[in-house]
């Protein structure tokens, strides 16, 4: 049914103080085609489209007009002006509209009402109106403006998608949800490794397809699943691949390494897991390498899982583990020795050392060394000493002198300064070794005791210094080298 047009008087009251020009414009709706004549058009979302609007004059007389186009809003009756045009005036553009809508050329093979509406919109879907109004004209008839009915179709978009990829364990439930958007409404299809899916017991298409529901996963369920969205605008699609899960896997282990004191060192441990999900565990011979206070300023664990220890010290030699894991199975570990160079160094100077008057003693020097020690240099009362030319002196493996009959001529002030592949770190302080009798034995035990299993045996030992009036130091020992066991003596 058509619509008639509502007709107004206005009146104008004017209060002025001096003379002011005054033009009095009354408003007669134009002669337009009527609603029962209604356009309808279809437009592609984002494309543009025109509304053909023609202009009748009366008595094909042009005359100035007024131009208004007009949207029905919903079921309301209400229409919401989007565009106003009057020659020479600023056009008006409804809101939404702005930079959207424009009058077409005078040129073109349009009528002159048209209205050209550009980067079409969903919303932009519904029922206008294009009236024009002539100015300063009696009306002589009242028609209903024409009318247009816009449909804008919309190719498939995504709104929900499933993840890409979805780990799971045989025996699970899994859900694939899809769901798209678009005008006309798209239909959803489902398919596996290119192959329409098939419900079945275990398989199931829910909720106008936007639902792939898979129970009781097996073997023969693992693949990739496609998403289709299609309507006549366009077709889409989205693929989800089903996996099984699996646990880490180290790829690239550590391997041992060698480095000098100062340098940089990097562990490799990188890991492939279904999730990809992978945590990597570094120990330094089963401590957290995070907990060992003496690396913590060093130490760094990168996100490929590798370990570096920026710079290395001596005390960083050991045996480094990486464990790998992605909640799934048992962790996997690998491991590699660091090695750390160094020159050779003296870890510790006693100030005094004694030796056995006539016996056999040794006058030690602490040392460590990576490389090994090659050799150690002496020095007797700051002159150099030659142990392979004296008499009763020998030079051990451990770089310790060995007096194998000491002498009151061996007491004096030592320093030892070891060297390997690398030099060294320096001499040791000066240790004053004195020459003391030997304490000597007031009790010794017996050559032989002899006793049933079970029973109990007592040895008895003392012993007194020859100098001083100090007790010696008695310890016992297995002649076996055994050790004695302590709950038991």
């Amino acid at each position: 049914m058509g619509m008639r047009p509502q007709h107004h008087k206005a009146v104008c009251t004017l209060t002025v103080s001096s003379l002011v020009p005054v033009l009095l414009a009354v408003l007669i709706p134009g002669v337009v085609g009527g609603f029962q004549d209604a356009v309808h058009i279809t437009a592609i979302l984002g494309e543009s489209v025109v509304f053909n609007c023609q202009v009748e004059f009366p008595a094909d007389h042009p005359v100035p007009y007024v131009l208004q186009w007009e949207k029905k809003v919903g079921d309301t009756g209400l229409e919401i002006p989007i565009y106003i045009w009057y020659d020479s005036y600023p056009t008006h553009s409804g809101e939404g509209y702005e930079g959207r809508v424009s009058r077409v050329s005078p040129d073109s093979p349009y009528g002159l009402a048209s209205l050209n509406l550009t980067n079409i919109r969903e919303s932009d879907q519904g029922w206008y109106e294009c009236k024009v109004v002539f100015l300063n004209r009696s009306p002589n008839s009242h028609k209903n403006g024409t009318w247009f009915h816009l449909d804008v179709h919309a190719p498939p978009r995504f709104s929900v998608t499933p993840e890409d990829i979805i780990y799971v364990n045989l025996g699970d439930a899994i859900i694939l949800n899809c769901q798209a958007e678009g005008t006309p409404t798209p239909e959803i299809l489902w398919y596996k490794d290119a192959n329409p899916v098939e419900p079945s017991a275990t398989i199931g298409i829910f909720n106008d397809g936007t639902e792939l529901r898979i129970a009781n996963i097996r073997h023969e369920d693992i693949g990739d699943y496609t998403c289709i969205a299609r309507n006549g605008e366009g077709q889409i699609s989205h693929t989800a691949r089903v996996i099984i899960a699996g646990g880490a896997v180290i790829m690239v282990p550590p391997t041992n390494q060698t480095k000098q004191e100062g340098e940089k060192v990097q562990f490799s441990c990188e890991a492939k897991a279904l999730p990809g999900n992978v945590t990597v565990r570094w120990t330094r011979d089963n401590t957290p390498v995070k907990e060992i206070a003496a690396l913590e300023t060093r130490v760094t664990i990168r996100r490929d899982g590798s370990l570096v220890i920026n710079p290395v010290s001596a005390d960083d030699s050991g045996q480094y583990q990486c464990e790998v894991t992605n909640g799934i199975g048992e962790p996997q570990s690998a491991s590699a020795y660091l090695s750390v160079e160094y020159p050779a160094k003296v870890t510790f100077t006693p100030t005094i050392q004694y030796l056995p008057f006539r016996l056999a003693g040794v006058v030690q020097c602490y040392i460590k060394s990576n490389p090994p020690l090659q050799y150690v240099t002496w020095t007797k009362d700051k002159r150099l000493l030659e142990p392979y030319q004296t008499k009763d002196i020998v030079i051990m493996n451990n770089g310790s002198l060995l007096f194998t009959r000491v002498n009151q001529n061996h007491q004096g002030r030592y320093t030892c300064t070891p060297y390997n592949a690398h030099g060294t770190q320096g001499s040791s302080g000066h240790m004053e070794v004195l020459v003391r009798k030997p304490p000597v034995f007031t009790l010794e035990p017996e050559p032989l005791y002899q006793r049933k299993v079970g029973e109990t045996v007592e040895m008895h030992c003392d012993a007194q210094e020859a100098e001083g009036t100090q007790k010696p130091n008695i310890q016992w020992q297995r002649r076996d080298g055994q050790p004695l066991q302590r709950n038991r003596v």
